[in-house]
């Protein structure tokens, strides 16, 4: 479940990040915003591939 929750907020965050022209680090290049969107994708999918091997 916190993998879930993670990539989501995660997910939801850099979204808005990106859509408002915003880094979502500071001093970060968007290179971070791909890493970002990445790793909420990856915890997101982890956490949907935990709820369905329970």
């Amino acid at each position: 479940m916190v993998f879930a929750l993670f990539g989501a907020g995660l997910l939801l965050w850099s979204a808005r990040c990106v859509m408002r022209n915003v880094p979502v680090a500071q001093h970060a290049g968007p290179v971070a915003a791909v890493i970002v969107t990445a790793c909420g994708a990856i915890s997101l999918l982890v956490g949907v591939w935990c709820f369905l091997r329970v």
